[in-house]
């Protein structure tokens, strides 16, 4: 599993956002390393801090390094000249807390650095997508494209590899964060493909493997959703999907 330092100004932004990064982690997160602040206390960053965490937390499977502002920035590229682990480093150019949430998410589902810096790259679009249309929010001139969803493979009945479940959403939220990353990290768990889609939309299928896709549907409470599962475990990921969308993800 790949490992993530939090590189920010202030210690204590850092620490609630890792907080609730690691609410929506579950059970095995991946590990987190906070350098935030100066060595004197003051509000700032230091490159030999970040260095330090990197290589604390150094896995062979990589680090992914999520910074807030400025100056972040450059001390998180300087901070590479005084890592000593050969590990792979990733500098993430996300959204602080936005992307320290899916990087935690999917991360912990399993998912390669590569996986996981292309996911919280697109952590905006989830708020984007929500936004759109809603009072106060001016369209934006050009919008943004949106990354290519990922299709149900096969809607026919459930046969040997795939499966199909059709339920509705009973959380008061919808599918918000927290269920939503409980259903990331259950496709994680399976060698399946899983794809959602939201019945009463016109919004195409969403992967099931990304934080930032089921997010991006907005899906409502009461929505009648479609979920779609092939591969060797389709039946299995199925059965517990189902499960969870009865159970309302916990929530109820």
């Amino acid at each position: 599993m790949i490992s993530i330092v939090v590189v920010s100004h202030s210690p204590a932004l850092a620490q609630a956002a890792v907080d609730l990064a690691l609410e929506m982690g579950g059970d095995a997160p991946p590990t987190v390393r906070i350098a935030a602040g100066t060595s004197d206390g003051s509000t700032g960053t230091d490159a030999v801090a970040i260095a330090a965490a990197i290589d604390e937390v150094a896995s062979p499977d990589g680090v992914l390094v999520l910074m807030d502002l400025g100056s972040a920035i450059l001390s998180a590229g300087m901070a590479l000249e005084f890592v000593s682990s050969d590990a792979a480093v990733r500098l993430s150019d996300a959204p602080f807390v936005e992307g320290l949430i899916a990087a935690v998410v999917v991360a912990a589902s399993g998912a390669s650095l590569d996986e996981v810096d292309a996911e919280v790259r697109r952590a905006l679009d989830g708020k984007i997508a929500q936004l759109e249309g809603a009072p106060g929010r001016k369209a934006a001139a050009e919008p943004p494209a949106a990354a290519p969803a990922e299709t149900a493979t096969d809607p026919a009945p459930a046969t040997s590899g795939v499966a199909v479940f059709t339920g509705v959403i009973r959380n008061p939220s919808g599918l918000h964060a927290r269920p939503a990353a409980v259903f990331v990290k259950t496709v994680g768990r399976y060698d399946a493909k899983v794809t959602i889609t939201d019945l009463g939309s016109d919004k195409a299928p969403a992967s099931g493997a990304s934080l930032i896709s089921l997010m991006s549907l907005g899906v409502t409470q009461g929505a009648k959703v479609r979920i779609d599962a092939s591969g060797p475990q389709a039946q299995e990921v199925i059965g517990e999907l189902e499960s969870l969308v009865a159970q309302g993800f916990g929530e109820l």
